[in-house]
């Protein structure tokens, strides 16, 4: 059975090492990069878990068990306060299909739904047609705004957008 765990300064080795595995990964899935992130000390971990757990911002770590396999963020937009957008989702390879992403993102849902959010937002790469279906397929639909991928410019990033019953 699939658990959330929220993301603070208890769990950041395990939160940078599940990031840090994501950006090997899947390394046109983010807009950052292992070679960036690894170099990160470990108090820029744990300022990042406590960025993660403070008031406007959620992450979650997914665990089948003892075996961590997944992630995602997610932050209220400063200019929009109903507005939330969606970072840094990941699922394991191994666990993909399974319904961990669907639980990582639901997770989100519950969080926005307890500060009356609106919707969701995200950005994902066109390249990632695998996540551009999964996106779709829990009710994301691209907004028809792109811009350039940061890592590479000829890649280009898709937003899409999961309206929310207030």
């Amino acid at each position: 059975m699939i658990a959330l765990e929220q993301i603070g300064p208890a769990n950041a080795p395990l939160f940078k090492a599940i990031r840090l595995r994501a950006l090997q990964n899947d390394p046109i899935a983010f807009g950052s990069t292992y070679a960036k992130e690894s170099q990160l000390s470990e108090d820029e971990w744990l300022n990042r878990s406590h960025r993660w757990n403070s008031d406007g911002f959620i992450g979650y770590l997914a665990f089948d068990g003892e075996n961590a396999c997944g992630l995602v963020g997610c932050y209220t937009d400063e200019h929009d306060p109903q507005r939330a957008h969606v970072i840094s989702m990941w699922v394991d390879p191994a666990w993909r299909r399974s319904g961990v992403g669907t639980i990582l993102i639901d997770g989100l849902k519950a969080w926005a739904s307890t500060r009356h959010l609106r919707e969701l937002r995200l950005m994902v790469t066109h390249v990632n047609t695998g996540a551009i279906g999964f996106y779709e397929s829990l009710g994301f639909r691209k907004t028809g705004k792109t811009e350039p991928y940061p890592n590479d410019p000829a890649i280009a990033e898709h937003e899409m957008l999961l309206p929310l019953s207030s």
